[in-house]
């Protein structure tokens, strides 16, 4: 028994009338959900852009709502025993919220009682509720809820209690959800909710479930489009919605866990820094080309190994699909999703694309795409070891001349539009200057999309639009 698994055990000890073992089975089709989510939509559309309720006269409404959550999460939360130190948490500060007038709501009690990355349990639910934006959704602050589902197969316990450890990592499943996540948001990050300090963060939590059914209908209208042949293990996971999950989770947990080892630049990502958005690109890409490599060699070692356990051959079999999941999740749907203003992941796809194309290892001849998957792994992990270059050179090098390397490694493979001022060189005023001056000379779309993108962005539109807001249920 794991130690979350006796926590919960714990919980409901001494707890008779209590049968919830904290899968709460059905809890989405509940009255009690269908109270939480219709209160939450409500005070949704009283609050400002801060998350306040400024206006006076909708205070009375505001009350009657708060009261109508505060009942529904009371009545959900012998459900989440697992929660329950969480819930209470949740039903004070709305209390708190509403004995002040409504101003900006203070969930910092809720959030540090909240610890998702302790009940690592393959199918526990969590009852979720914050005042909070939605990454790549909302910017502004709306009480958002929503019931999530663990998922945590042994072959990935194993795996993070081995060389992949990565204890603030939460694989979800959603469940049901308000307004915030009808949208391309995967993610449930602690530094979106409203609170009054910022505490220490233990926890990062990620939708696989989404990112499993966006890659499916994509690749799979993709590969139709492009006349891709998918290789037989490819093609499973088009057909098969939990192994592609599975596969997500494991590619995200070591792609987590990368952002802050390696030869780093100091720290690549995680401190709020203005910086060229292609540096947000090479880190990215560096951690999913990361991903691939560690696969590939889990691959190599566990295929010259005799008599593997059922865990073995499950955690062999998704080392595999991570490595199709990386290529085809990057140069498919990250490269033609969201706008181009400095789309960070576009330009990764982009990259990606771009590189394996000029290595050999993919051909778009005769309107048909095909790879060389013997030289797909090569020129992958070589992709990572000039990141990795750039990486380790840069803690010798001055911000500013970190950030010229980056371009021209990103310029060897991919064409800069023509009115670039970086591409032509940058003035000595620049150069000389701020390195906010640096930021503001790159273009919003540095590198457009070649002629292949334009023409595979528009064919697949409508079925990149299809995916917000879908979950795995969907697909």
């Amino acid at each position: 028994m794991s130690m979350s698994q006796i926590q919960v055990t714990k919980a409901i000890i001494g707890e008779p009338e209590v049968v919830e073992d904290g899968r709460a089975p059905g809890v989405e089709r509940s009255d009690g959900w269908r109270r939480l989510k219709e209160a939450a939509t409500a005070l949704q559309g009283m609050q400002a852009a801060d998350g306040a309720i400024p206006e006076a006269a909708l205070h009375a409404a505001a009350r009657v709502e708060t009261e109508r959550l505060r009942e529904a999460v009371r009545d959900l939360a012998p459900r989440f025993p697992h929660d329950a130190a969480y819930l209470a948490a949740v039903d004070a500060d709305l209390a708190r919220w509403q004995a002040q007038g409504f101003g900006v709501p203070d969930f910092h009690d809720a959030l540090v009682a909240f610890h998702p990355e302790r009940h690592r349990v393959d199918g526990l639910r969590h009852l979720v509720v914050f005042p909070m934006y939605t990454q790549n959704g909302s910017p502004d602050r709306r009480i958002e809820a929503l019931v999530a589902e663990v998922i945590w197969p042994e072959f990935i316990a194993r795996l993070e209690a081995g060389d992949y450890g990565n204890r603030l990592f939460v694989s979800l499943r959603l469940v049901d959800f308000t307004a915030g996540y009808d949208t391309n948001s995967a993610v449930l990050f602690p530094e979106t909710v409203s609170v009054r300090e910022v505490p220490e963060f233990t926890w990062g939590a990620i939708f696989q479930d989404r990112e499993a059914a966006r890659y499916r209908r994509v690749v799979r209208a993709a590969a139709e489009i492009t006349k891709l042949d998918l290789p037989d293990d490819a093609r499973r996971m088009l057909e098969d919605q939990s192994l592609t999950e599975k596969s997500f989770v494991m590619w995200d947990i070591i792609h987590d866990r990368t952002h802050m080892r390696g030869d780093l630049p100091f720290d690549p990502f995680m401190i709020k820094q203005r910086m060229p958005y292609f540096l947000y690109s090479l880190e990215e890409l560096r951690c999913d080309l990361t991903a691939f490599r560690e696969s590939v060699a889990i691959q190599r070692r566990l295929s010259a190994a005799d008599d593997l356990d059922d865990v073995e051959r499950e955690t062999l079999e998704h080392a595999v699909l991570v490595q199709y999941a990386v290529i085809f999740d990057r140069i498919f749907r990250f490269a033609i999703t969201g706008s181009r203003v400095r789309n960070y992941d576009g330009l990764g796809g982009q990259l990606l694309f771009a590189w394996l194309h000029q290595r050999g290892a993919l051909h778009w001849t005769d309107t048909s795409l095909a790879f060389d998957w013997d030289a797909v792994p090569e020129a992958v992990v070589a992709l990572g070891d000039a990141i990795d270059e750039l990486y380790w050179r840069s803690i010798d090098r001055p911000k500013a001349a970190h950030w010229l390397a980056a371009y021209d490694l990103v310029r060897s493979v991919l064409t800069p539009h023509p009115a670039s001022a970086w591409a032509r060189g940058l003035p000595d005023a620049v150069l000389a200057g701020p390195v906010r001056g640096y930021t503001d000379a790159v273009l919003d779309d540095e590198f457009p999309l070649s002629m292949f993108y334009e023409a595979l962005e528009k064919k697949m539109r409508s079925v990149i639009a299809q995916t917000s807001g879908i979950r795995g249920s969907d697909d």
